[in-house]
């Protein structure tokens, strides 16, 4: 996957989500953690405001590619369920086409939370199952068992926004758009900003 995937997302990129991703990152400051990085798509719109970057990917052979772009930010060999960072250490988390593949979002995004600071942000965007259009949600869920083993445990038909919410985060900003130029069973997708509750400040 790590061999192809930049030649897979490109036309996606250039349709739509380099410009999501700039629009969402600009509103990141101080420390940042990059949560999946992959082979670092969001390592150009990182604003200077940034003050440390720390991109986290468990794949090695994406983070080999993540490395050649990752400049003077660190690089952590991390599952999103166990991340090794103490408590509140992050101002911003990225999260971009990170919840599909993980094993656990209910742990992962438990962890979000337990390693953002209190009022942090988290910055995302996901393709989600396509509820509102029952014929390509259908086609979600017959494709989903073999599109897994194709794509690194991506899975078609979660919804990721819903588990942001149970995980303690509010929506500041919200939008559900197609993404434009991806395949009908990845085009549903969810991005927004999200803070940690302020009953948890």
């Amino acid at each position: 996957m790590a061999s192809i995937y930049d030649r897979f997302m490109a036309e996606t990129e250039r349709a739509c989500l380099a410009d999501w991703r700039a629009e969402l990152l600009s509103a990141a400051s101080g420390a940042v953690l990059d949560l999946g990085a992959g082979t670092g798509a969001n390592v150009p719109h990182m604003p200077k405001a940034v003050t440390r970057l720390v991109l986290c990917e468990p794949d090695p052979h994406m983070r080999r590619r993540l490395a050649a772009r990752a400049g003077e930010a660190e690089v952590a060999d991390a599952s999103a369920e166990q991340l090794p960072f103490d408590d509140e250490s992050f101002d911003f988390v990225c999260c971009m086409l990170v919840l599909c593949t993980v094993s656990d979002p209910e742990r992962a995004l438990a962890e979000v939370h337990r390693v953002m600071k209190p009022g942090g942000k988290l910055l995302f965007i996901e393709h989600v199952a396509a509820r509102q259009r029952p014929r390509r949600f259908l086609l979600q869920r017959w494709c989903e068992p073999v599109w897994k083993h194709l794509a690194e445990n991506c899975h078609l038909t979660r919804d990721s926004e819903e588990a942001i919410e149970k995980a303690g985060f509010e929506f500041e900003v919200l939008k559900r758009e197609s993404m434009r130029k991806a395949l009908p069973i990845i085009r549903t997708s969810v991005r927004g900003i999200a803070r940690r509750a302020t009953s948890d400040a």
